[in-house]
């Protein structure tokens, strides 16, 4: 495989599904979407059967720590094996233009490897990869299991440029007429379209050339005016955070063993333009599950000045937080105080520059004081809103962040805090095709 050192990339072999696959059946959501909705895995293992589907090359989140959790990373680990040996996994070499159609937006993207070697995600980073939020590392043990002695990866990382002049991936979507066509088809339950072509030669040393391009310190200083000694930051995380740290944590583990030359240094990723007018970037809403505290009661000897104010309906409590001025912050807050109740929380002297940064430290201590029986991060109004006003939970809605402040938030403050942001709500995220040999 050819490797580019100095921009941390290397053309990847892929494994796509051989032709004649059902590939609606086939490709299924990211594992760490609908957490706390089992039903909706309940529909997907109904729809998929017995076909060949990534369904049993991943273990959905819903199931982490669950009973059977062993078993279930067994079975995993000898489906690989199997559509491996049976050609259901068939390979290529070379880089795939996707695009992804969805509730009327199309994104696009470019399935290339990114050498782990480049990447810390620690929130002090440097490196020419980097976290765009905050790591939580108590997450990565469960998914290292999978990953350790796993024969293959599927991603459904996306990770981020910042390319204003759209030198990547634009010149793609214009040669797309005349690229031959991968997968073409639309993904199961309302989640859209996606086509992957091959990304021909010529085209593969003009996408090395743009990155190369963005990579330029005296680019990069001059886009974000700092100086040309600042470390440049060419690929930030967008989505898969922790998946992408679980590679990472495999990966040193494994170094000193199998040397530099293995393929596990590498992780399958989709890289998509921050400025791709498809793209947006939703706010992740909290919920607290099994509430034990008063999450009030609590909340105001820890701000210096916080004050609930009631409102009469979801919409309200939605627009005053979307529409937010001033120096308090707000953020919305369902149920945990009079059952379905809505409300909205004004911070007189918020702890962070954004409301989920203010609101998260203070459920961090929540939760290490036994406030609640777990947390879920959450897409969506209607779903923070439904599950916060069950009986025993509390739900806070918080507002979104402007995707064009996020590489020089990223580059002048370090990590964001964790959650911050999602690109697209759940039913948007990345689904799995493309499978990778990493053993």
């Amino acid at each position: 495989m050819k490797t580019y050192d100095d921009i941390g990339i290397q053309i990847p072999q892929v494994h796509l599904p051989k032709k004649g696959t059902d590939l609606t059946k086939w490709a299924v959501i990211a594992c760490d979407q609908f957490t706390s909705q089992p039903e909706y895995w309940q529909k997907v293992e109904k729809l998929v059967g017995k076909s060949p589907s990534t369904l049993s090359l991943i273990l959905p989140e819903v199931h982490l720590e669950q009973p059977g959790e062993e078993e279930r990373v067994q079975r995993i680990q000898s489906a690989m094996s199997d559509y491996l040996e049976r050609g259901i996994l068939q390979p290529r070499e070379g880089l795939i233009y996707v695009e992804r159609t969805v509730d009327g937006k199309t994104r696009r993207g470019l399935m290339l490897c990114l050498d782990l070697e480049h990447y810390d995600y620690t929130k002090s980073s440097a490196s020419l990869i980097r976290a765009t939020e905050g790591t939580i590392l108590s997450r990565l043990p469960p998914r290292m299991k999978i990953r350790t002695g796993a024969a293959l990866e599927l991603p459904h990382i996306l990770v981020l440029i910042d390319d204003p002049g759209r030198t990547v991936l634009e010149p793609l979507a214009a040669a797309k007429p005349g690229l031959e066509k991968l997968y073409d088809f639309d993904l199961m339950l309302g989640s859209g379209h996606l086509t992957g072509c091959a990304v021909c030669p010529d085209l593969e040393a003009k996408v090395v050339a743009a990155l190369r391009g963005l990579a330029r310190p005296e680019t990069f200083a001059a886009r974000y005016g700092v100086g040309t000694d600042k470390p440049v930051l060419l690929f930030a995380m967008g989505d898969g955070n922790h998946s992408l740290a679980t590679a990472k944590a495999v990966w040193e583990r494994m170094k000193p063993e199998v040397g530099l030359e293995h393929p596990a240094r590498y992780a399958l990723v989709e890289i998509e333009n921050v400025h791709d007018e498809g793209l947006a970037f939703e706010p992740i809403h909290r919920v607290l599950f099994g509430l034990r505290k008063d999450v009030l009661a609590s909340m105001r000897p820890f701000y210096a000045g916080i004050t609930y104010i009631p409102v009469p309906n979801a919409e309200m409590m939605i627009r005053r937080v979307d529409e937010q001025k001033g120096p308090s912050q707000l953020v919305g807050m369902v149920g945990g105080r009079d059952g379905k109740a809505f409300g909205v929380l004004e911070i007189a002297k918020p702890s962070s520059n954004l409301p989920v940064g203010t609101l998260q430290a203070f459920l961090d201590v929540f939760m290490k004081e036994n406030g609640a029986d777990r947390i879920d991060y959450v897409h969506g109004e209607e779903v923070v809103c439904k599950l916060g006003a069950q009986e025993g939970n509390a739900g806070f809605y918080v507002p979104g962040m402007d995707k064009s402040d996020l590489f020089k938030t990223v580059i002048l403050d370090g990590a964001l805090p964790r959650k911050t942001f999602s690109m697209g709500e759940a039913h948007e995220k990345r689904f799995y095709v493309e499978a990778r040999k990493i053993a």
